[in-house]
């Protein structure tokens, strides 16, 4: 059963699936890709594994899992984005991804099922992360590994007022010019300036269970990869 917070995310992400993919690479500059490659390097997936692509979105996860020859059960709040998900899927990708529509607080796997969870720009739409980190923590097996990617805060103050001032009023502008949906991308920075800096973010990991937690920052710090081991 979904909260209303879950419903809410889930409509705003039904609206823009259809331009999703184009206004990410547009408003990153296309540097969301490079981001993902570096996560999926970090997750360490090999053949045979189990991935859960936790807001798998429209796909790019749960494909790069797929082509390490993985299996992937793609978790999304948003069945528009995992309808997207299904028609990027080629019949190779298709057999190996299997889509869900599930909470990240309630993840519908069973206790130590998968080998590896991926998320990327998720955790952010979390409303209570300090349970979804427990559920991460419960779905993975004995030395299984969570790479997280979100968005972050930039440690340099001047780059962070320029970096809000983009995200606070040219990148709705931008994304209202291309189809997209303003309201939902001004959700963006509302979403980020709540949410914990990198160090605050792996103290939560730690407390959910997680042994090793360690992160890195990309981009002068707009965005962050945490990898944490059970």
């Amino acid at each position: 059963m979904r909260d209303d917070h879950d419903r809410e995310i889930a409509a705003m992400f039904d609206r823009i699936a259809a331009r999703y993919d184009v206004l990410n690479r547009v408003l990153s500059f296309g540097s969301d890709i490079g981001w993902r490659r570096r996560a999926i390097e970090r997750a360490g997936i090999r053949p045979g594994m189990l991935v859960a692509d936790v807001g798998a979105g429209t796909g790019d996860l749960s494909f790069a899992a797929v082509a390490r020859r993985a299996r992937v059960v793609a978790i999304d709040l948003s069945p528009g984005m995992l309808a997207v998900l299904g028609r990027r899927a080629g019949d190779a990708h298709r057999s190996r991804i299997r889509s869900i529509v599930g909470s990240a607080e309630r993840l519908p796997l069973p206790d130590a099922s998968v080998d590896r969870i991926v998320t990327g720009f998720t955790v952010r739409n979390i409303g209570d992360r300090p349970r979804a980190f427990r559920e991460f923590r419960r779905v993975l097996r004995p030395s299984g590994r969570l790479v997280v990617l979100e968005l972050s805060h930039p440690s340099s103050a001047s780059f962070a007022r320029l970096y809000s001032a983009y995200f606070d009023h040219v990148a709705p502008a931008v994304a209202a010019l291309l189809g997209g949906d303003r309201e939902a991308y001004r959700y963006l920075p509302r979403s980020l300036r709540p949410f914990p800096d990198p160090e605050s973010l792996a103290t939560m990991l730690r407390d959910a269970g997680f042994g090793s937690v360690g992160f890195e920052r990309l981009a002068l710090g707009i965005a962050a990869i945490h990898v944490a081991q059970v």
